[in-house]
């Protein structure tokens, strides 16, 4: 059996030394950081009044924007328990347009903003899978390489979710089955009608069931981690110790 020979450690590209030189380790710190939350549920589940809640307890008193897909349904709730924000409604759900106006939310300066929903920016008129469908055709009907056009708008949506300079809050609708539960037909959610993976870029996603009780999926916030809360006040019971763990500073470490 032949053996191979040494490896050779090629020099590295000049290029590429300097490059590198931009690179920079500092102390970690979550100083700055604005909540990402999402919240999925079915219809009737309480997505919508407890997104609003938890919008309302980030903004810590001050009024917020929401991005309404849902024909109004937030503005329903405008003045309960003191609840003040603005709304954009939206008909059409291109992601660029959504990005426009997490920019047009940044330049007015809202604390917090209500995206209700994501999942029209997926699945709406307009949304990512309409893109898709749309960039298909030139391509003579290929979906692949449709998603040439697709994944470049949904990705920068999504870095637009979480580039906004405050708090972001969006409801997800919950994809439907019907289950058998002591005999009886249950409907029940599961996924969010978004792109497989979104929970991975907020910080806390949570879902809601048809008997209003919040479930936490997933958190990076200690305090939260595996909750389930039946009838969530969401200023209460998520924004306040959400912020209280954003604005916590870093214990003390012995110096070595």
């Amino acid at each position: 059996m032949s053996q191979l020979g040494q490896p050779v450690r090629a020099a590295r590209p000049a290029a590429q030394e300097a490059a590198s030189g931009q690179f920079a380790f500092r102390p970690a710190s979550k100083a700055g950081r604005k909540a990402r939350l999402s919240i999925q549920g079915m219809s009737g589940s309480g997505k919508t009044w407890t997104g609003l809640s938890i919008a309302q307890g980030l903004s810590e008193g001050r009024k917020f924007a929401v991005i309404d897909t849902e024909k109004g349904a937030a503005s329903l709730y405008a003045g309960i328990g003191g609840m003040q924000f603005d709304s954009c409604p939206m008909d059409r759900y291109d992601p660029r347009d959504l990005i426009r106006v997490l920019d047009a939310a940044a330049q007015a300066g809202y604390p917090t903003v209500f995206v209700d929903s994501l999942s029209h920016f997926w699945k709406g008129t307009d949304g990512t899978l309409d893109q898709v469908e749309k960039a298909s055709s030139r391509y003579g009907g290929n979906k692949f390489a449709g998603w040439k056009d697709g994944t470049p708008l949904q990705n920068d949506m999504v870095a637009a979710i979480l580039a906004y300079p405050g708090h972001v809050v969006a409801s997800m609708r919950s994809y439907t089955e019907w289950v058998l539960e002591g005999g009886k037909p249950q409907r029940v959610g599961t996924r969010p009608e978004q792109r497989k993976g979104i929970e991975y870029e907020f910080d806390v996603a949570v879902s809601m069931d048809l008997e209003n009780t919040l479930e936490v999926l997933k958190s990076r916030c200690p305090d939260l981690h595996r909750k389930a809360i039946k009838r969530p006040v969401g200023a209460r019971d998520i924004a306040a110790p959400l912020l209280a763990w954003l604005n916590a500073s870093p214990e003390p470490t012995e110096q070595q």
